[in-house]
Formats: C-alpha cells, sequence, structure tokens
C-alpha cells in the first residue's frame, strides 16, 4: 500500500491558513471515500473537509485549535488499491484543491452578529473519484449533520450522534444531546442531579468562540461606541400585523421583524450616514445606495449573521418569506458563502427573551447596529384617559466616529413614526 497525503486545498480567496475546530478522525481509523474527517474555520466561514480516498488513517496535521497552512498535509492516508493509483493520486501539486470543502457550516466573524466576507469553496479534483479506491457503501460511516460544537460534544462525552434521535429535523443538537444524557441510562450516561456540584472545567478559546473574542476585542476597540434608546408604541402596528395574518394564506407568517425592516429601509435615505461601511485604515466612509441588511440568527454554534441583499426592493411578505428561508439555512449550517457579509446594516434581537434595552456591539466595518426589545403591555396616557398599550424600547449603537447623537436620535424618530403609524410603511 501506499499513503495519500491529503493538502488542506485553497478554501478562500486570500486564506493563508485555516484552523482545526473538530476532528471527525483519528490516527488508526478507516476511511471511506467522501466520508467527513474535519472542519476548517477561516476568518470568513467554516467547511467541512471529505477524505477523497478509502483508507486508514496514518497521521493527523495537529489538535484543534492548531492553525493548517493551505497546501500543507491536513491528514495521511494509507490507501487501498494498487501502489502505482495512489502514488499517482500522491502527486497532486501542493495547494491544488484535492477534495471539495462541501458545506458552509456557520460564520461569525463579529463579537455578536459578525457577517463574514464571501469565501469561495475550491472545486474538486475532477478525477479523484476514478483514481481512487471504490467505495464500499455498506461500510460507510453514516453522516449525522450536527454542529461542530456538537460534535466537540458528544465526542467527549463518548456519545455515538447516530445514535442520538433528533427531536426535531435531521439534525442534532445540543437539546438532543441533553435528551441522550437523561434517557440513555443503560450506557451509563446519567445527567447529574441538580443540587450536586460539578467539577471545574477548562474550555479551550477555539473556532467560532475565538473568532467572536478576537472580533468583539477589535470592535470595541477600534469603534467608540455610544447606543441610543426610545419607548415606541406598537398597539397599531401589532394590530396591522394580526390582521395580516389572518389574510396571509399560504404566505409565511408575519413576526415583527419584517415591518420592522420596511420600516428601516423606508427611513434610511434621509439618513445616508448610518446605512455605510466604514474603513478606517484608508479613512473612507462608503454611503450604501442600497440595504443589505444583516440578521441575526441564533445556532446550536452561535450567532451567525445571513444578509437579507436589497432588503430595499422587497415588500413585508417577500421579506418574511427571506427572513424564514435564511433562518433556517443558517440553522441546518447550509448557508451559501453569497449570502454571508457585504451587510451595510444590522438588526439583533433577543426575541421571546426581550429585555428592556440592549447595547448591541456594532457589526465592523458596519456603523450602525438597531435592536429592538421585548413588546410589553402598560397602562399610559392618552389625553386624559388611561388605555392599554403595547410599547417597545428600540435600541441603536452607532459609530461616533462617522455618525453623530444627533443623527441617530433623528433616525430613530423618523422609525418611530412609521412604526407607530403603520400605514405609512404600505403608501407609496
Amino acid at each position: 500500500m501506499a499513503r495519500f497525503n491529503f493538502r488542506l486545498p485553497d478554501i478562500g480567496e486570500g486564506i493563508s491558513e485555516a484552523e482545526i475546530v473538530a476532528w471527525h478522525v483519528k490516527v488508526g481509523d478507516r476511511v471511506e471515500e467522501d466520508q467527513q474527517i474535519a472542519d476548517m474555520m477561516t476568518d470568513k466561514a467554516t467547511v467541512e473537509m471529505e477524505s477523497p480516498v478509502s483508507g486508514t488513517v496514518v497521521e493527523l496535521a495537529g489538535e484543534v485549535g492548531d492553525q493548517v497552512s493551505i497546501g500543507s498535509t491536513l491528514v495521511v492516508i494509507e490507501i487501498d488499491g494498487e501502489e502505482e493509483a495512489a502514488v499517482e493520486i500522491e502527486e497532486e501539486t501542493p495547494g491544488s484543491a484535492v477534495a471539495e470543502p462541501v458545506a458552509v457550516v456557520e460564520s461569525v466573524s463579529h463579537p455578536e452578529l459578525a457577517a463574514p466576507a464571501p469565501v469561495e469553496a475550491a472545486p474538486a479534483a475532477a478525477n479523484n473519484a476514478e483514481r481512487s479506491a471504490p467505495k464500499d457503501e455498506a461500510h460507510a460511516a453514516p453522516h449525522v449533520l450536527a454542529s461542530p460544537a456538537v460534535r466537540a460534544r458528544a465526542r467527549d462525552l463518548g456519545i455515538d450522534l447516530a445514535q442520538v434521535k433528533p427531536a426535531e429535523g435531521d439534525r442534532v443538537r445540543h437539546a438532543d444531546l441533553d435528551a441522550y444524557l437523561r434517557y440513555a441510562s443503560g450506557q451509563g450516561y446519567l445527567a447529574p442531579h441538580a443540587s450536586r456540584a460539578r467539577a471545574d472545567e477548562q474550555v479551550r478559546v477555539i473556532g467560532m468562540r475565538r473568532r467572536i473574542a478576537e472580533n468583539m476585542a477589535a470592535a470595541k476597540r477600534h469603534i467608540p461606541h455610544f447606543t441610543y434608546v426610545d419607548e415606541i408604541d406598537v398597539t397599531e402596528l401589532e394590530r396591522v400585523r394580526a390582521d395580516l395574518n389572518a389574510m396571509r394564506g399560504g404566505r409565511p407568517k408575519l413576526t415583527m421583524l419584517p415591518l420592522l425592516i420596511v420600516a428601516i429601509c423606508r427611513s434610511l435615505p434621509q439618513f445616508p450616514m448610518l446605512n455605510a461601511r466604514y474603513d478606517d485604515e484608508a479613512g473612507v466612509v462608503t454611503r450604501s445606495g442600497r440595504v443589505h441588511l444583516g440578521m441575526a440568527t441564533q445556532t446550536d454554534a452561535g450567532l451567525t449573521v445571513p444578509v437579507i441583499r436589497d432588503a430595499q426592493d422587497r415588500n413585508v411578505w417577500q421579506l418574511a418569506a427571506e427572513i424564514t428561508r435564511l433562518a433556517d439555512a443558517a440553522r441546518a449550517s447550509r448557508l451559501k458563502p453569497e449570502e454571508l457579509g457585504g451587510g451595510t446594516i444590522t438588526v439583533t434581537s433577543l426575541g421571546p427573551l426581550g429585555g428592556i434595552a440592549t447595547t448591541p456591539v456594532i457589526n465592523r466595518p458596519e456603523v450602525a447596529i438597531i435592536g429592538p426589545n421585548k413588546i410589553v403591555e402598560r397602562p399610559v396616557f392618552r389625553g386624559d384617559d388611561i388605555v392599554r398599550a403595547k410599547l417597545m424600547n428600540l435600541s441603536i449603537s452607532c459609530d461616533h466616529r462617522v455618525v453623530d447623537g444627533w443623527d441617530a436620535a433623528s433616525y430613530v424618530q423618523a422609525l418611530r413614526k412609521l412604526l407607530e403609524t403603520p400605514v405609512l410603511l404600505f403608501a407609496d
């Protein structure tokens, strides 16, 4: 037998190295062609690496958290088949695409709502499949859908993901691992009693958490933030939303978010300094003529931000459909590279968790981020009467280098007018 050097392909323009965030094999393991072997993270995305050959793993490039240069050996596999064929595969040009990064898993380059720049997947070597040994489907390891964080936790707990039944869809999540721990008593995986003390745990800051830490520090170090919060009466807006949902037919159910996005897009043309990106090294602010709106989405691995392109051209139903599509893709780790990055302003919300007010961190190089908070029902004065009203605080954080406090406050007042008089959202 001969050995095949699986070199890390170029998984993004301008990328010189990638971090190992998860190994799915170890030395001595048998791997099949197309079996997932590792998850690699760059500054822009995380991609799943699959083996282009069948064989036995004899060497790994490093441990989780280590950096691997593009073109250097990631895994050495003792391959099946004739030696001549094996040598021919091994002689691929260093740095060439010997395997295709099959899927963008997740992407966070910002402390709260990162929206990294797109990354191009390297094409697979067209003849790898022909030159490698035949794949034995009967013995191929089942491919279980799960994020790198879930895989790492399962590996630490000694859980075979193939034995875990997802409660929803076909993707294993942390909640599924918790359920497995509670009920798999026959294997000794009982959840600890709530009152028992737990041992201290050291967790390496790697992968997405490392990117979050680095970019949070960079955002706070470079950007002088200020946050403005105002209260908005959304009683009428909630009534309009209920009416629209009653007549929606087969269209997706409206949440507050698509209505808020319509209001954001309608009010931004008067405040172009907010819909912008600031290159502080070049000293240039680019005011965008289009609204590419980043949308926070919670996934098992953390927050990621798909971008709604040209949000200003979409009506409320189109926005609702796009929000649903992008959120589902993010949670399933199936966002395309072009659906990430290039945002001009971001919206972040804690959803049902709500909160009185938030001070969101700006998604650098953007200059503003908007955070709607929980809707609460309270008595308010209307003239001499006391009535029930639905109220929501709205937060906006801005880069004080390019946005003045007066501009931020004026923008929220314009936004408030649209949200408190929702008929204006649908007026030409």
